[in-house]
């Protein structure tokens, strides 16, 4: 799963700003210097905090109602969306260098076509996995 939603707290700053904090899960918390920037900064959290929880294959906990959270005067809940393969796509897009082995004649007949081996595997595995 990529694609996730949890509930973040709103605490208002003196100077206009917000820290925000995802009270289910450990170590989610930004700030932002006004509301777009904190709903842009909590996307960001978000989705880098649950991608280190899936590539350290720990477990996902599930969001809390945003009703379950005691609240001090001026904090709001918010719940904050995002999509850690779309993190992955934006961040971690270095290319690394994959040996592979095919036959020579379909080795040839592609060097005669000017194909672009890299393209088409990239291609192929983003279909074989489902990904757009």
């Amino acid at each position: 799963m990529s694609k996730y939603a949890y509930p973040a707290i709103f605490t208002p700053e003196e100077d206009g700003g917000y820290s925000i904090t995802f009270p289910d899960l450990e170590g989610c918390y930004t700030c932002g210097t006004d509301l777009r920037d904190g709903l842009e900064m909590a996307e960001d959290a978000l989705a880098l905090v649950l991608y280190g929880y899936e590539k350290e294959e720990r477990t996902i906990p599930e969001p809390s109602s945003a009703s379950a959270f005691a609240l001090q005067e001026g904090e709001f809940v918010n719940y904050i969306a995002c999509d850690t393969m779309h993190y992955r796509k934006r961040y971690h897009s270095k290319a690394v260098k994959k040996t592979l082995s095919i036959p020579s004649w379909l080795n040839e007949e592609a060097l005669a076509m000017g194909l672009n081996f890299s393209q088409i595997l990239q291609d192929a595995l983003m279909k074989k996995l489902h990904i757009r």
